[in-house]
């Protein structure tokens, strides 16, 4: 489990070998998930993967087959969504249009028989946590699409939810808006502390607003730690597919070494014992130089800020991908002869 360096006053949460199927489908295949009080997991996946149907268990919208769910130690498998204590936020924003912004977030407490001012007081103060304060007495339909959705998380937390759930929150907003919503999900959830399971099948959005992040694969959690652990030290192939780019070199495997570009490297977990295999390395971990003995020659640069990939094909005809700041590939043009090397400590060797 992750240790956390802040104060939390959220509740740990416990998903027990929970099993779900929809007719010949396996949507969850004995999943057990520990989640820390005032920790954000985020689960990653693609479609179909299990990920939704695991958070709609947790918030009693659909029921498992088998095991159970534990919130703050208590079994809450049979427990009615409407009494789980859950705060949600879906991909729709489904904000009621014939009410205000602030009637919005004080509807849970209307619902919770909380007074009229105590009900104001709580919607300003989560309107002003996610800086909208200045938009109370407007409508939905006078909102963009971001600020539709800080409505939402405002209306979650006004109740003082447990457990705060996040499913695809993002999903309908454009890039931009998506980067800069992320990080105010992430700053109000550490404000709050609030223990929170996210949903998503973005992997740039899970791996910049998780404490731990969790890949499934076909119903089955394949790894789940802290993200720079989970990028660098995939557990196995599908984690390192699916997470970040990664090439594929040629490696032989030698007690308990890989040997990729000339280059002999300590194995991660997961790696074939002995023999051939792929090493999958990351676009970061692969180093470019001009060089009077060349091994590759450069393919195609593409400029990408600051950075750039560089696409080159090796001597032996293997295509490979290096990440380097845009400062030093400008100096590259397509035809250079250029020295490849792999420039990390472990990497994760698999059958070809």
């Amino acid at each position: 489990m992750a240790v956390l360096d802040r104060t939390t006053t959220g509740v740990a949460v416990s998903l027990v070998g929970l099993r779900r199927t929809y007719g010949s489908l396996n949507a969850l295949d004995g999943l057990t998930l520990e989640i820390e009080p005032g920790e954000m997991v985020v689960l990653l996946g693609p479609s179909g993967c299990g990920k939704t149907t695991a958070l709609r268990i947790l918030a009693g919208l659909d029921t498992a087959d088998e095991g159970e769910v534990r919130v703050g130690g208590e079994d809450i498998t049979r427990v009615p969504a409407n009494k789980r204590d859950m705060g949600m936020v879906f991909q729709a924003y489904s904000l009621f249009p014939h009410m205000t912004v602030r009637d919005n977030v004080a509807f849970g407490l209307r619902l919770r028989g909380q007074d009229r001012g105590r009900r104001l007081t709580r919607a300003r103060e989560m309107l002003d946590l996610v800086g909208l304060s200045a938009f109370e007495d407007r409508y939905a339909n006078q909102l963009s699409g971001g600020q539709q959705q800080r409505v939402a998380l405002a209306r979650a937390l006004a109740v003082e939810p447990a457990v705060l759930l996040l499913d695809e929150p993002l999903s309908a907003l454009d890039a931009k808006v998506r980067v800069q919503l992320r990080e105010e999900i992430r700053r109000v959830q550490l404000d709050v502390g609030t223990t929170t399971l996210f949903v998503t099948h973005d992997q740039e959005e899970a791996l910049a607003v998780a404490d731990r992040v969790g890949v499934m694969n076909a119903g089955r959690l394949d790894q789940i730690a802290p993200p720079t652990e989970l990028y660098a030290r995939p557990a196995t192939r599908f984690v390192a597919e699916f997470v970040g780019l990664s090439n594929r070199l040629r490696a032989e495997v030698h007690e308990g070494r890989a040997t990729v570009l000339g280059s002999p490297l300590r194995l991660l977990d997961g790696s074939v014992e002995a023999g051939a295999g792929q090493a999958l390395v990351r676009p970061e971990a692969v180093h470019i130089a001009e060089s009077s003995e060349p091994n590759a020659r450069v393919v195609s640069v593409g400029f990408l800020g600051p950075f750039s990939r560089v696409h080159c094909r090796l001597d032996d005809g293997q295509l490979v991908v290096a990440q380097i700041p845009s400062a030093e590939a400008v100096r590259l043009r397509p035809e250079a002869g250029v020295r490849v090397e792999v420039d990390t400590d472990a990497v994760l060797v698999v059958s070809d």
